[in-house]
């Protein structure tokens, strides 16, 4: 895909967040206070009150458009329901501002396309928020990846299962566009695979509901093959809402070695206990209590070591970003390419589910 030539801009990059439930007050209001460069000048939200409570220094604005026609503001991050992303960001794009959307960028691809080219004649950046990639487990498995230990990987597995058995009335759980695990969970584990490995050949998914009274799915089960890039290479991706005891968050294997990872990274569960990294000043955040393991072959002998933990941080999605608007980046955390291939790949998973079948995925390299 073709490049923006974008204007750089100056700091302090003026930030308005665009709703106050789960994504805006967890995710994007306490990342974007803790980088240096950006300030969180503006929170949308329909309920002042409890935005105020937060972050008292902050205006508080009662729509979108709002925020949108505010000219000091520079970025606007789309923190709202899935459904909504697409008609929001574009408002945004067409009002002259960068956009972070949360994932899904959108809930079907073809209005991810339609962004993707608003951003391009608009000459603004158009970027998911991909805060797994800044996961201690997984900056932790790329450089056992990288160090070359495990061989030539044969076999991967990401699982991210929790027990949520009580199904919520949140919007999350209803049966309307954009609530689908898939779409939720699947858009990160994707996004996952594809750094690590790029582009399969193909993929598999199966979907089910599981839990008594839910509306959407709450399990999926993805297999994509590799074949013709990496020989043999299986890779399974897995989230369910029913599992109590979870196994290995990452299991990997290749001909030299196999690597586990248990537990989930910490900083989602710090960040909704109020927490508020600054970027400099990170102490023990993102410090991650359970360490991997790495079992590998010398001739006869089976060696099993610890690995050391690596701390994550997802504030360097934001500083990421940060930089590549100062133009001090030459991409953005997220490009539009990969924007494009995730969304692809789960608009591809849909139809494998639909059909029961394996779907060709390699045209989107």
């Amino acid at each position: 895909m073709t490049s923006i030539q974008l204007t750089s801009l100056a700091a302090p990059i003026r930030v308005a967040v665009i709703g106050y439930g789960l994504a805006g007050r967890v995710f994007h209001a306490p990342l974007v206070a803790g980088v240096p460069g950006l300030e969180l000048a503006c929170i949308c939200s329909s309920k002042p009150a409890e935005v105020q409570k937060d972050w008292p220094q902050v205006r508080v604005v009662p729509t979108p458009e709002v925020a949108f026609a505010d000219p000091s503001i520079d970025l606007v991050v789309i923190a709202t329901s899935n459904a909504s992303h697409h008609a929001l960001a574009r408002a945004a794009l067409l009002a002259g501002k960068h956009v972070v959307v949360d994932k899904p960028c959108t809930v079907t691809l073809a209005e991810t396309e339609d962004l993707l080219a608003v951003a391009m004649q608009q000459n603004r950046v158009l970027t998911v928020y991909q805060n797994r990639r800044f996961d201690s487990d997984f900056l932790m498995l790329q450089q056992v990846l990288a160090s070359g230990q495990l061989g030539r990987i044969t076999h991967f597995e990401s699982h991210f299962d929790r027990f949520r058995h009580v199904v919520p009335g949140k919007w999350r759980e209803q049966d309307i566009p954009g609530s689908d695990l898939w779409l939720d969970l699947g858009a990160h584990l994707v996004d996952q695979a594809l750094q690590l490995f790029g582009v399969p050949d193909d993929l598999s998914l199966d979907v089910a509901r599981q839990r008594d009274n839910t509306q959407t799915n709450d399990y999926f089960h993805a297999q994509l093959r590799y074949g013709s890039t990496q020989p043999g290479l299986r890779v399974v991706l897995h989230a369910s809402s029913c599992v109590t005891a979870s196994g290995p968050r990452y299991a990997v294997h290749g001909t030299g070695g196999s690597f586990t990872k248990f537990g989930l990274d910490t900083q989602e569960d710090a960040l909704k206990a109020g927490g508020r990294p600054q970027l400099g000043a990170l102490g023990d955040w993102g410090a991650d209590p359970n360490h991997g393991q790495l079992v590998r072959h010398a001739g006869a002998e089976q060696i099993s070591q610890q690995v050391p933990d690596v701390a994550g941080n997802y504030l360097q999605y934001y500083a990421g970003l940060r930089d590549y608007l100062l133009g001090q980046a030459a991409a953005a955390p997220v490009t539009p390419k990969q924007v494009f291939q995730v969304m692809a790949m789960l608009g591809r998973g849909e139809q494998s589910a639909a059909r029961g079948a394996f779907v060709p995925t390699g045209d989107l390299r």
